[in-house]
This record gives C-alpha cells, sequence and structure tokens, in this order.
C-alpha cells in the first residue's frame, strides 16, 4: 500500500533578493529572461551562490578532494530528523556538549541532527547574523555517534563574525567535512515539527563538481509513525 503522509512541514527559507547571505557571498539576482509579452512563455534567470537559502554543504566545501555535491551518496540527504532543541541562547553564545546530551538516546548513523535555535525567526533583521554556533567539543560528540548530517536553522553552524575569515573561523565544518559528512543551514519553521520521528528531506539539487547546493528540506509525518 502507498505510504501516506500525514503533514508536510516547510524547512526552507524563502530565496528572494532580500535573502540573508554569508557576507561577502554573491548576492541573489533574479530577472525574466524571457517574457509571455515577447516569446509565449516566463523563463527567469538566477545568479546567485550555491549557499543561498536552505543548502546543504559537501564535503568539497572545505576539502580539495572532498566528495562533490553529487557525489553524496542520496541516503544522507534522508533520514530520521531529530530536533535537538537549543532555543533561549543569547546571541554568539556556543551550543555546547551539556545542551545535546539529553537527546543522545535518539542519536545514531542515518539520524539528521537538526539544532533548534530558534534563530530563524530574526530572519528579516540585521541580528540573524548574531545567531548561536555549535561548539566544536558537541560537533565532535555528534560524529561519534554516528551522526554524518548536521543542520541548524541559522545563517552558518560555526560563529558568523566580522573578523577576517582564515581556516580556524569553521571548526565545526572542517570536523564534519573531515568525516564525509553534510551541512544543512538555514532551516526554518524547526517549531512545527510537532509528531515524532519525523521523516526529513533535504535533497540537494544534482550540481556536478559542486561545493553545495540549495534544498527544499521538508519533514514530513507517515502514517503509523
Amino acid at each position: 500500500m502507498p505510504t501516506r503522509i500525514l503533514k508536510l512541514v516547510d524547512l526552507s527559507i524563502p530565496v528572494e533578493a532580500a535573502t540573508p547571505i554569508y557576507p561577502g557571498d554573491p548576492e541573489p539576482r533574479f530577472c525574466l529572461a524571457h517574457t509571455i509579452v515577447n516569446h509565449g512563455f516566463n523563463v527567469s534567470r538566477m545568479d546567485m551562490s550555491s549557499h543561498c537559502g536552505t543548502h546543504c554543504d559537501a564535503p568539497f566545501h572545505f576539502l580539495e578532494d572532498g566528495a562533490r555535491i553529487d557525489e553524496v551518496p542520496l541516503d544522507m540527504f534522508v533520514g530520521r530528523g531529530v530536533v535537538l532543541d537549543v532555543r533561549r541562547l543569547e546571541p554568539h553564545q556556543p551550543i555546547e556538549l551539556s545542551m545535546l546530551e539529553p537527546h543522545g538516546h535518539k542519536l545514531g548513523p542515518g539520524a539528521i541532527a537538526m539544532l533548534q535555535t530558534g534563530w530563524s525567526a530574526h530572519l528579516d533583521a540585521q541580528t540573524y547574523f548574531d545567531h548561536p554556533f555549535l561548539s566544536e567539543v558537541a560537533c565532535r560528540w555528534l560524529l561519534e555517534r554516528g551522526v554524518r548530517t548536521i543542520g541548524i536553522d541559522a545563517m552558518n553552524i560555526d560563529e558568523t563574525t566580522d573578523v577576517p575569515i582564515d581556516r580556524s573561523a569553521f571548526p565545526c565544518h572542517h570536523q564534519i567535512c573531515a568525516a564525509g559528512g553534510v551541512i544543512i543551514e538555514n532551516l526554518a519553521n524547526l517549531h512545527e515539527i510537532d509528531f515524532e520521528e519525523p521523516l526529513v528531506s533535504v535533497l540537494p539539487l544534482r550540481f556536478v563538481g559542486g561545493d553545495g547546493a540549495p534544498v527544499r528540506a521538508v519533514a514530513m509525518q507517515l502514517a503509523g509513525t
């Protein structure tokens, strides 16, 4: 019998000219290349970063010999979602191991861990850049439990700062990419997952050789779960 989906939750932020971008990334631009008036149909031209909006990072994002987005196994992008509620954090506050340990029994290989900071509520404000971030120790703990897909409802799983960017600025990116994992950033609406055992899909566009790609992230409640 076909699987019945009882509820769908959109975990993606809107992609438009006003979508917040990581400092220095290309600004998203959209225009009509063809129009119904002139050509009989509408076709849009899009110019944006591979990390615009809700997106996945491939290991190649930080490793020259890392897997490209089209080389990552598809089962890394679909699996049992685990929401790790770490709301009520201050700006630029790290997500420490002690905040995640109560969820340890839910985590393991194949799980998609999603850090719920609540920061997606700041999407349209400058404070979106002041998000909490995952600590190095907590990141290592997730990887040690076999988790290879880790997301956050903020711009960056690491801290976003105004200081010059160097290798040390992205410790969690380096850890996850070195483990062959993937990162999901700019998630939204995690508070709407009010059911157990959500099936989460964060399937990226198949950009050949890509370091990352936009996704339409969704959580699904399936009948019988």
